[in-house]
């Protein structure tokens, strides 16, 4: 179904067009419309816009809400959704500031001045509303626009830019630098995502476009470009005033909760006295804030402010008098708690009684799913696909309309999109060049190993181009133009060896060429006789995914990520191959590798085979065993699992139904590889970070793999492990791409401060997260928890070790998981695997004992929600520390 048909029958809807001519009448009016379930708030809003030529602005109670109402807005309508946040990166910091957001509301308040375009949609929420912003005398006066034929004078923009707070470098990739080169001039402006490159000939701007920092390639022509500086700091307190005087009198204002908006602004933000609102003295001298200041240099309040325009109010409470109310008849999308055949029911249910049924999914992939599905349970049932995603489901008795969403359906998390980042190309960028230091080693894929010399301007004809200097052997000079970075990149090899420099026209480069290409050449003719002998190898070639696998798939809490769904695939398609699969999957932690193994292990399960699942730590064999049962709880499937936790008898056990058959997936520790486990039809070997296990082990599964698929996950694969696979004695995947929204951890190194540790603890504590303590010494674990204790005495602390009798520990952690404790103060053995998506903070105290392999599996732990995560590393002064541990 189009989305545009889909819209359709709301903009012909006689209320709809009932509230859109209201709104088009001169004069402000204040309507509320009662009743809207789900996403039914942005349906309408996306049918009423159709009807009108003004702008609209949509409040939200806070950033989360209003993320995901920009983004229901704007795979509604197909346009340009504009979010207008805070400035500041809160609720993390409230005097630090967050440029990209800077960046975003400067973009907004110039589209508003320049009135090009069209109307614009704007979402926000009542904190970003409460700031002041820079008047709109004051932006005028700081606005710098340049237009392609109109003649500027290159000193006079260069002494206003810098005047303006602007940096000049040799060249541009953040935003509040300009570039001058020659005839060329870069400018990347606070109000726009990507800088400005204008070409002029002699005084006259011959083009503009805009271009990528990282390539350097144009990305649109443009004539007009508005130069805007960093509005945060240019900004004075006397210069500001409300966001919606820049607003033109015809806009639209659609509000959530006005109550909570006015209250939101009127009196939430004393504590940033300095940032918000003019810090008064009271007569004792004390400067406590007796009331907050007008916001408004019109002294109007937030009410009188938001009443002068034409006004929606659309959630559950409404405040003040309005001229009109619109109820619309509606019910959100009920819970199935993923039983399909129930969900069948209620389709058929409400297809029988003449509802237009439809289903809203963006993945084309989970479309199809969901339609084998049904076909199978119902194939009278009439099913349209709505290809975007949308926050929540509704069922609209008035206009006969159910539209439920594919993630509820199978309670699924769902999360917004936020604006597609640049990725950086493996070639030198602009931003490395600038960070060269003279003397750094280059290599040029022509010339070989050189040292940078630094940058300098070389005549070429009439021109003058901005060129590399680089030093070879015998001081000999080669000029690299900067269109040619392409051609060079950094140096890596040994850390602390000097390379040698190699000789300008000597055949010492090329002849390193050619031994590297008569190398990849045996490698070649070896893979081709291994790939030989693995085709004629026997093995079990599994079926076709079926109606079980697909809703497995379907109901997997997030939404793949392009690497995920490909990595799947490739681990599918060779299981359904005649010969054994040898397949390594190497993600960074959190990006979803459990996931692949657990449809593989299911796959396998389904043909009626067994599975064994490998793991190199007792907790980990826990976590997953918890994992993959929760996973596939819906399904008839035994899994168990064995580690030092569990007693001789119910290893003995375990292994006998095993023996049996009746176990059908069976996870452990190296107790796996023992002579006493036999399968009954083992069909899939999965190995987690293979790296953790000793030669005598991977020696065994040698002979366990011999006619059995293999899988291996890993999140820093060894050398030789991951030389194997690029040279394709294993298949590999890579998931590079991390899930949806999630964040980088922010890792920070300090020395053991008693302030920095407790006021990380009690930040993530305050937002109703946990923490991990990780201190490597069982002699005095005891007594750093004590310190934490004292630290925080609020905080519920538990400790965990490898010494620790095994239920007692099994239990502490199970207790961690389900949140009972707040903080585990704990030895490295939380590393490998453990998902706790409520534990954002991570405190490593003696960090440099460490090896970085275990760092990243230690960091890997917390960041795996989207809430941001952070990491403390704590080691003694950095002067006391050895070259490599720094």
């Amino acid at each position: 179904m189009e989305i545009s048909s889909f819209l359709k029958n709301y903009v012909q809807d006689s209320l709809v067009q009932s509230l859109t001519k209201n709104l088009q009448q001169l004069g402000p009016a204040s309507i509320a419309v009662r009743g809207l379930k789900g996403s039914m708030d942005a349906v309408i809003a996306a049918a009423v816009s159709a009807g009108l030529d003004s702008t609209a602005l949509y409040i939200l109670k806070d950033r989360e809400q209003a993320a995901y109402f920009q983004n229901d807005l704007q795979n509604l309508i197909g346009g340009e959704v504009l979010l207008y946040p805070i400035s500041y990166k809160k609720p993390y910091h409230y005097q630090e500031v967050e440029n990209a957001n800077v960046l975003m509301r400067a973009e907004i308040m110039n589209r508003i001045l320049q009135k090009k375009g069209g109307p614009l949609h704007i979402v926000t929420y009542s904190e970003a509303l409460a700031e002041k912003v820079i008047s709109r005398k004051s932006l005028i006066a700081t606005t710098i626009n340049l237009e392609v034929g109109s003649i500027i004078d290159l000193n006079t923009i260069n002494n206003k830019l810098q005047e303006y707070g602007f940096e000049r470098t040799d060249f541009v990739f953040e935003a509040g630098q300009f570039s001058i080169r020659g005839g060329i001039l870069d400018i990347f402006s606070y109000a726009k995502e990507l800088p400005y490159r204008l070409e002029l000939l002699g005084s006259e701007i011959e083009s503009i476009r805009s271009f990528d920092p990282t390539t350097q390639l144009s990305v649109d022509q443009i004539d007009h470009a508005s130069i805007i500086p960093n509005i945060q700091t240019t900004i004075t307190q006397e210069s500001r005033q409300s966001f919606f005087d820049f607003l033109a009198e015809d806009t639209c204002v659609w509000v959530k909760d006005l109550s909570d908006t006015i209250e939101v602004c009127q009196h939430s933000f004393e504590k940033a006295s300095g940032v918000y609102f003019d810090k008064l003295e009271t007569s004792d001298g004390t400067g406590v804030i007796s009331e907050p200041s007008s916001l408004f240099e019109t002294g109007k309040t937030i009410e009188q402010q938001i009443l002068q325009f034409n006004l929606i109010q659309f959630g559950n409470r409404i405040y003040g008098k309005v001229a009109d109310k619109l109820a619309l008849e509606a019910e959100p999308q009920p819970s199935f708690q993923k039983n399909f055949d129930l969900i069948a029911e209620q389709l058929g249910h409400y297809h029988h009684k003449q509802y237009r049924c439809v289903l809203a999914a963006e993945a084309p992939a989970q479309l199809d799913r969901l339609r084998s599905i049904f076909e199978e349970l119902d194939p009278s049932l009439e099913i349209a696909a709505l290809p975007i995603s949308l926050k929540a489901g509704f069922i609209d008795h008035q206009l006969r309309i159910l539209c439920f969403t594919d993630h509820q359906l199978f309670d699924r998390f769902h999360k917004y999109k936020t604006r597609p980042q640049f990725t950086k190309s493996k070639a030198l960028t602009l931003k490395e060049l600038s960070t060269l230091n003279v003397g750094d080693f280059v290599v040029h894929i022509d010339y070989g190993i050189g040292r940078f010399a630094g940058m300098e301007k070389v005549r070429v004809g009439e021109k003058d181009q901005e060129a590399l200097r680089l030093v070879y052997k015998d001081d000999d000079l080669l000029y690299v133009s900067v269109h040619s970075l392409h051609k060079i990149s950094k140096y890596s090899g040994k850390e602390g060896v000097a390379p040698a420099v190699n000789k300008l026209g000597g055949q010492e480069w090329e002849n390193k060429k050619k031994k590297a290409k008569k190398k990849v050449k045996e490698v070649a003719r070896d893979l081709i006789e291994l790939y030989a002998r693995r085709k004629s190898a026997p093995g079990f070639a599994f079926d076709l995914d079926g109606f079980l696998q697909a809703e497995l798939e379907s109901s997997f809490l997030y939404e793949d990520t392009p690497d995920q769904a490909k990595a799947t695939q490739e681990v599918k398609d060779d299981m359904m191959k005649a010969h054994p699969m040898d397949r390594l999957i190497c993600g960074d932690v959190g990006f979803g590798k459990t996931e692949i193994a657990i449809r593989a292990a299911f796959k396998c399960v389904v043909n009626g085979k067994q599975v064994a699942i490998l793991v190199p730590t007792t907790i980990l064999a826990m976590q997953h065993y918890r994992t993959f049962r929760e996973r596939l709880s819906e399904f008839p499937v035994e899994i168990e699992y064995i580690n030092r936790f569990k007693t001789s008898r119910e290893i003995k056990e375990t292994l006998k139904r095993t023996a049996a058959g009746t176990t059908n997936i069976l996870i452990g520790t190296h107790r796996m590889v023992s002579k006493d486990i036999k399968f009954k039809d083992l069909g899939l070997l999965i190995i987690d970070e293979e790296q953790k296990f000793g030669v005598k082990v991977k020696e065994r599964l040698k002979e366990l793999k011999v006619n059995v698929d293999t899988l291996t996950l890993t999140a820093t694969p060894i050398p030789r492990t991951l030389h194997f696979s690029l040279m394709g004695a294993r298949d590999l995947s890579i998931i590079s791409t991390p899930p949806p929204n999630r964040q980088p951890v922010t890792t920070e190194m300090h020395t053991f401060n008693d302030i920095v540790i407790r006021d990380a603890i009690s930040y993530e504590l305050r937002r109703g997260g946990q923490v991990f303590f990780v201190h490597n010494r069982i002699s005095n674990i005891e007594e750093v928890a004590s310190i934490v204790r004292r630290m925080v005495p609020e905080a519920r602390i538990a400790i965990a070790h490898g010494q620790m009798e095994g239920s007692k520990l099994e239990k502490i952690m199970v207790d961690f998981i389900d949140g009972i404790y707040d903080v585990l103060v704990s030895t490295n053995i939380i590393e490998s695997g453990l998902d706790i998506p409520n534990a954002n903070t991570i405190v490593i105290n003696q960090a440099q004992m460490f090896g970085l392999s275990d760092l990243h599996q230690l960091r890997g732990r917390v960041g795996r929600s989207n809430r941001k995560a952070f990491c403390y590393l704590l080691t003694p002064p950095t002067t006391q520390l050895s070259s490599d541990a720094r």
